[in-house]
């Protein structure tokens, strides 16, 4: 007869993401590198997620933007690069070898493959050819320290080579030789994602060469990835991690053996927790959150349900999928937040079951901590979701 699995219900999922994620506030962090060793992955498509995420999880809010510019451009111990799912993200330094080899590998393949393949189409100058812009390249950017795209090309003046992309598809569109290989040595490992022109809001990033490190083999690399995952996220199922990875499933349950992951009950099926998370967590202080567009948190799972009901989600999402400003309860989405041009911070409720005065009063004293360290900053989300744009248009 086999062994009954332990059940984890939607309570105790909830206080486990509190504690794990860094929101409850007496879990909050000291540092960004805590944060991101907490997190492991840090979404960084949108710039502002980054500050507006580790802002949220720091004891002291206001060292936010000094803080973390520090641990990404002078110390480098968060570094901004491709990971799961083809997407940028923050990692913390000592997890680039393993995000390389466990995600980043065999996508960089594929990459390097059709873009020789695309501009062989577009009658473009060959793979010798680009080979050689690109050896230029990286020694340009050696020398350089960080650049961009730009000024690369005032190095090697071959980067602003144009080719016709899909050439008579609805989709057509010319791409520069710079943008498309600078994004493949990213996948590659091989640049990262420097100090951008402007604030730390700004999408306009230098290109610096990647800090080096270890080749690692790739089950290895898929095994440690998955042991801080759950250490984070868990209890986690199958499904999940399929989509937060972007790897195959034979992958993933590789992953959860090596890592002797603990199968448990979940609303959803089976969910997975480290052998030593097993025991029962308790609830504890009640904490509100209001997190940015993006946040790793609100898309840390393939299921949502037990954290963010169905009846929110079409105010929330867009189109594509990605999440806007959401404010917290507790463990749950409750609603969103947005900010206005003159700088004002407003908020609506849209999931309001146990959301009474404590709550509320809660997400108030949130909501000035983030007023009072966004000061002049304006934050507009890169992908505006129904909610944001009718909050912030007043």
């Amino acid at each position: 007869m086999s062994e009954q699995r332990r059940y984890i219900g939607v309570a105790e999922r909830r206080a486990r993401l509190g504690v794990g994620q860094r929101l409850a506030v007496t879990a909050r962090a000291a540092t960004p590198e805590e944060v991101g060793a907490s997190l492991v992955a840090l979404h960084g498509t949108d710039p502002a997620t980054v500050f507006l995420g580790v802002g949220a999880r720091l004891v002291d809010a206001s060292k936010t933007v000094a803080e973390l510019e520090r641990a990404l451009y002078e110390d480098g111990t968060l570094v901004r690069m491709h990971g799961m799912r083809h997407t940028v993200f923050v990692f913390p330094t000592e997890l680039v070898a393993v995000v390389h080899a466990s995600t980043g590998i065999a996508f960089a393949a594929r990459q390097r493959a059709s873009l020789i393949k695309n501009m062989a189409k577009a009658g473009a100058p060959d793979a010798e050819w680009l080979a050689e812009v690109e050896t230029s390249a990286l020694a340009a950017l050696a020398r350089r320290g960080q650049a961009t795209a730009a000024e690369l090309a005032r190095d090697e003046p071959r980067l602003r080579e144009q080719y016709v992309y899909a050439a008579g598809k609805s989709y057509e569109g010319v791409h520069t030789v710079s943008s498309q290989l600078l994004r493949v040595l990213g996948v590659e490992g091989r640049v990262v994602r420097g100090r951008p022109l402007g604030s730390w809001t700004s999408t306009q990033f230098r290109w610096a060469i990647a800090p080096p490190y270890p080749e690692l083999p790739v089950a290895g690399a898929q095994a440690e990835l998955v042991r801080r995952w759950l250490a984070a996220c868990g209890p986690a199922t199958e499904a999940d991690l399929k989509w937060w990875t972007g790897w195959k499933v034979t992958e993933v349950r590789a992953a959860l053996t090596a890592v002797g992951a603990v199968a448990v009950s979940v609303d959803e099926g089976v969910g997975y927790v480290l052998a030593d998370s097993v025991e029962p967590v308790g609830a504890g202080e009640p904490w509100a959150a209001l997190l940015p567009a993006l946040d790793p948190t609100a898309m840390g799972w393939q299921d949502r349900d037990w954290y963010c009901a169905p009846k929110a989600r079409p105010a929330l999402f867009d189109r594509s999928g990605n999440i806007g400003p959401t404010v917290w309860w507790n463990g749950r989405i409750v609603g969103g937040w947005a900010q206005r041009p003159d700088g004002e911070l407003v908020w609506r409720l849209l999931d309001t079951e146990g959301v009474g005065q404590e709550a509320r009063a809660a997400i108030e004293t949130e909501a000035a901590r983030l007023t009072a360290w966004l000061a002049p900053t304006r934050v507009t989300p890169r992908f505006r979701t129904p909610l944001e744009r009718e909050l912030a248009s007043g």
